[in-house]
């Protein structure tokens, strides 16, 4: 979205995924947070996400490696395995790495829609996805754009 030139408000998306597909948990998945970005936790927890870090070694935290994938599809599962309460997934990548799991989810009856930043970062995996399963997060812009005169979230 930053190579959009335009920034999300976290509070309205928040607003946005409850109203439009009655979302009441949204997890918001992050890798290496630093000190400048603290902020952003703040703001996420504020509009009501449910903030989860990718646990890192000493290591990875002097690369600032941040690769989360693997959380958002265990967490997914365990939910879907734990959870009854579960109705349906929706996801907000371009990353093709989550094919899989939305393919099962889909089989399952278990997923709702995929949000694509935009059409530039849409893997080409989901290019036979039918189009009642996704839709690209420039097309909510005027929903969850972050006025500039409003303090950032």
């Amino acid at each position: 979205i930053k190579d959009e030139n335009w920034k999300i408000d976290h509070n309205k998306l928040r607003i946005y995924l409850k109203d439009k597909y009655h979302i009441e948990e949204a997890y918001y998945f992050l890798g290496y947070v630093s000190e400048k970005q603290q902020d952003l936790y703040s703001n996420l927890q504020k509009a009501g996400f449910i903030v989860s870090f990718k646990e890192h070694n000493a290591n990875l935290k002097a690369q600032k490696k941040g690769n989360v994938d693997t959380d958002i599809v265990f967490e997914t599962m365990k939910h879907l395995l734990d959870n009854e309460k579960l109705e349906k997934v929706v996801l907000i990548s371009g990353d093709g790495d989550y094919k899989k799991l939305v393919d099962y989810l889909i089989k399952k009856n278990k997923f709702k829609k995929i949000l694509f930043p935009n059409k530039k970062f849409a893997s080409s995996l989901y290019k036979e996805l039918g189009s009642e399963f996704y839709d690209y997060i420039e097309n909510i812009r005027s929903y969850i754009n972050l006025n500039r005169n409003e303090k950032g979230s």
